[in-house]
């Protein structure tokens, strides 16, 4: 058998390989040897039809099985044999001339090559570290919430002006139709809270997109609007009033206290403002922290200059998954993970360059914070030492999460490098600025 490869580009290739009668006849010949005891052909008893008989009623299927199987292995030791890097899997080359009554057949596969480039970790552009604070503003809307939140609600039959109110917005044209639910005090314009104020349920008001909240983005919430639509979005929209309720709301007292933090743990007002403050922060710490890693990637992704096999991949894509994709639907699914193959690529490459090691304590660390932070998400901030090393122990005896989490251990550690080589600058900025900064504003 002859295999070669045939350059394209620096990163497209054709492997070729020339299949003849020697590199599969002996097997073919075995295979219609195990056949004759059990052929049966009209005319002939079971297992004395003559060879010649039982070879051109089994021999062409037998043929293609063994040649495949012969394909399939030369391709997989030649890939290996000749450390190619391959992104995605060979695809086979039609040939309209094929026939498999050749005794000399040739067999192409279009490949994607891994792109070699020089990695330079250096930054570009300024890399901002953003350190997010808990203003008054939030503070006390946070406040307010808790008091609404933990006060008693109250039936009302028309909106006043402190009224939550249940409905939906809608606009066939444009395909929005979102159940939500509301204050006034959302709405930029006092005019437009006024439009509310005596309506009752089955009412409906109709509203303009343009200016309609302080910020834009509460359109992609409240209106279920995509992120790419929201700017300058001037639209009429209906929202259909479902059901109103007041509430009464609660006294900053012990009691209110130790329902939020439990007994004891916070006694005033000023503790509780400051508790806030404290848990906001560490939240937006997490935020900061994500909007770091994604802007040192995206830096990385913009500075580090190479080709991807970008039309064999959206070809492979086609075929790859579960589903089959048309040419369109492999377009959109290319440029929507292009970025990320692109990161993964520099990822490699620093790995390879920086000699980056696992150990039990830093994977029991990065294991432990995990299990905090899940645990948190599910209202159980407060879980003892001792739980949380028994849920450890537990996750770190499986051989398959720990082989997972050493490799998110790696990533995170690849992170910190790629962050300390970008050397941020530390900006002071209130959460509004912060979302600001996040949706490039």
């Amino acid at each position: 058998m002859e295999i070669k490869r045939i350059a394209i580009d620096a990163v497209n290739e054709i492997i070729e390989m020339t299949v003849v009668h020697m590199d599969y006849k002996g097997q073919v010949a075995k295979r219609i040897n195990e056949k004759m005891p059990l052929a049966t052909v009209k005319g002939f008893r079971k297992g004395a039809v003559p060879k010649d008989l039982v070879a051109k009623q089994y021999g062409k299927p037998i043929k293609i099985e063994e040649v495949q199987k012969v394909v399939d292995l030369a391709l997989e030791r030649f890939i290996v044999s000749e450390r190619l890097n391959l992104l995605g899997t060979p695809i086979p080359v039609e040939n309209e001339n094929f026939s498999w009554d050749n005794e000399e057949m040739v067999f192409k596969f279009e490949i994607g090559l891994a792109p070699n480039f020089d990695l330079d970790l250096e930054p570009k552009t300024e890399i901002i570290k953003y350190n997010v604070i808990a203003d008054e503003k939030l503070i006390d809307g946070q406040l307010k919430r808790i008091q609404k939140q933990f006060g008693t609600a109250i039936h009302q039959d028309e909106i006043t002006e402190n009224s939550d109110i249940k409905g939906t917005f809608s606009n066939a044209e444009n395909n929005i139709n979102k159940a939500t639910e509301i204050t006034l005090d959302l709405f930029k314009d006092k005019a437009t809270a006024k439009k509310f104020i005596g309506k009752k349920p089955g009412d409906v008001v109709v509203l303009s997109t343009k200016g309609l909240f302080n910020d834009d983005h509460q359109l992609m919430d409240y209106l279920g609007v995509h992120h790419d639509d929201v700017h300058g979005l001037a639209i009429d929209v209906e929202f259909t009033i479902e059901s109103i309720k007041g509430t009464e709301l609660a006294n900053f007292d012990q009691e209110l206290f130790d329902k939020l933090f439990g007994e004891g743990k916070i006694a005033s007002l000023d503790e509780l403002k400051a508790k806030i403050k404290e848990d906001a922060e560490a939240q937006f710490a997490i935020q900061s922290q994500e909007k770091l890693y994604r802007d040192v990637q995206e830096a990385l992704i913009d500075n580090t200059k190479f080709d991807l096999p970008a039309q064999f991949l959206k070809k492979w894509l086609q075929n790859a998954g579960e589903k089959q994709l048309s040419e369109a639907e492999a377009e959109i699914e290319y440029n929507r993970s292009e970025k990320g193959l692109r990161f993964q690529m520099i990822e490699g490459k620093a790995m390879a360059q920086t000699d980056l090691k696992v150990t039990f304590e830093d994977l029991k660390s990065f294991t432990t914070n995990l299990i905090r932070q899940q645990m948190a998400q599910f209202g159980q901030a407060n879980a003892s030492e001792q739980e949380i090393e028994g849920i450890v122990a537990k996750v770190l005896s499986n051989q398959e999460e720990v082989k997972r989490l050493s490799q998110e251990v790696v990533k995170e550690k690849m992170l910190q490098v790629f962050v300390e080589k970008a050397n941020p600058t530390p900006k002071e900025v209130t959460y509004d600025q912060f979302v600001a900064a996040m949706y490039g504003e």
